[in-house]
């Protein structure tokens, strides 16, 4: 019935499929029902299009994966995608546009304060967002969450700020120095990181604030340096973070950089080069090796389709890619009619695990809990030779079995 070549995941879909709707009600459900409509807002243009286009690809490719195997009960899913270009008021408009439109669920933003900015939108429209991207620990935290349809598929930055700053403290680097954008990310990231430092009886010795597309840090270096830092904790998108770095080895300061997820952003490591060496970040997905069936799949899968010989900025592109299989999980466990609430309800209580690329997805949801990731799902990567791998080698086994929420 299968060829060896079909994907795992399309037989499973395809199966319940056919549990929920026969073969022949499948072909007829495909010419009579419409497509059904999912939003898509990720920055495809402007600074953040390092990681928002990464996104939309992994969001393209699951789509096509499932509209190959018969879509939701013979209705393909059709992606209305709109471009925010990082800019708050750009995807604003693009929340509200595509709320208009009726689509039944959303997939989106990549920025903290982007995503911030449309919140209400979906919550007050009723239709369910997935955040693939995007790590500011309040977006998940703006409505109580029994009540809220903002779910989130990446690890919030208060969760990646401990897991580095546990690591470092144990390295004895307790005298950290914060670098923070002047962006609601970088704000939020530096709340996290003190936060991290106070669980340790720690506090930053020094903090520099930044505008976006600064070039020279070389001031607040020699402060933070003067103060008496052994370990740079830099929150910034990438730009930023290089500046960081290339002004850390233009002085010769031989301390780490630490820092979130986007430190495996090609915008930092392959832009900063030698001077990104030995950074250290959080990761969800390490790409060095494949891993198992299923991450093995997708990075073959994805670069097939972009004809490409690697996959840069995997992460949101496999956190993106695992979003929409959730987000059809979700509608195959509704009875009854597809409304937003249906399906925000479906998602609290999926009752079928989804084994992702980047994670294994039991019960990821909840009505109390809509962040999918927790600390024991993460991976401490570091930068070789422009190359993001593992900073402890016994994760390389530990990655073959992906990680399921505590």
């Amino acid at each position: 019935m299968f060829s060896p070549r079909t994907p795992l995941i399309q037989r499973g879909l395809r199966l319940l499929g056919a549990v929920l709707l026969s073969g022949a009600a499948i072909g007829a459900a495909a010419q009579t029902a419409p497509p059904i409509r999912v939003g898509v807002i990720a920055p495809l243009s402007g600074p953040s299009a390092d990681f928002g286009v990464p996104m939309l690809n992994g969001i393209q490719l699951a789509v096509a994966e499932i509209n190959a195997a018969g879509g939701y009960l013979g209705r393909p899913l059709e992606l209305l995608v709109k471009d925010d270009a990082a800019n708050p008021e750009q995807g604003r408009k693009a929340a509200d546009e595509l709320a208009a439109q009726q689509v039944m669920a959303m997939i989106a933003f990549c920025n903290t304060g982007v995503a911030a900015k449309s919140l209400d939108v979906f919550q007050e429209h009723k239709i369910p967002l997935i955040i693939p991207c995007a790590t500011g620990t309040q977006l998940t935290a703006r409505y109580p969450a029994p009540e809220s349809y903002i779910f989130r598929t990446s690890a919030k930055d208060a969760i990646q700020s401990r897991f580095v700053i546990d690591d470092i403290v144990k390295r004895g680097w307790t005298k950290v120095a914060v670098f923070a954008d002047a962006t609601p990310y970088g704000e939020s990231g530096l709340k996290d990181v003190a936060a991290a430092l106070a669980s340790h009886q720690l506090s930053p010795v020094y903090v520099a604030r930044f505008p976006l597309g600064v070039k020279d840090v070389t001031a607040e270096l020699k402060a933070a340096r003067d103060a008496g830092a052994n370990a740079v904790f830099s929150y910034s998108l990438g730009p930023e973070s290089v500046a960081i770095a290339q002004g850390r080895q233009a002085l010769g300061w031989k301390v780490p950089q630490v820092g979130a997820w986007a430190l495996s952003f090609p915008a930092y490591v392959d832009v900063a080069k030698e001077a990104a060496d030995n950074t250290l970040m959080a990761q969800t997905f390490i790409v060095e090796q494949r891993g198992n069936e299923r991450r093995a799949a997708f990075l073959n899968g994805y670069m097939r389709k972009y004809k490409l010989k690697s996959v840069p900025a995997a992460i949101p592109a496999a956190q993106a890619y695992d979003s929409t299989y959730l987000l059809l999980y979700g509608m195959f466990g509704v009875r009854g009619s597809l409304s937003g609430p249906a399906l925000k309800a479906s998602l609290e209580n999926l009752r079928t695990v989804y084994y992702g690329a980047v994670a294994t997805y039991d019960r990821p949801f909840s009505s109390s809990d809509k962040d999918a990731f927790t600390a024991n799902m993460l991976l401490l990567g570091t930068v070789k030779g422009g190359v993001v791998t593992y900073a402890y080698p016994e994760d390389v086994k530990r990655n073959v079995f992906a990680q399921r929420k505590l």
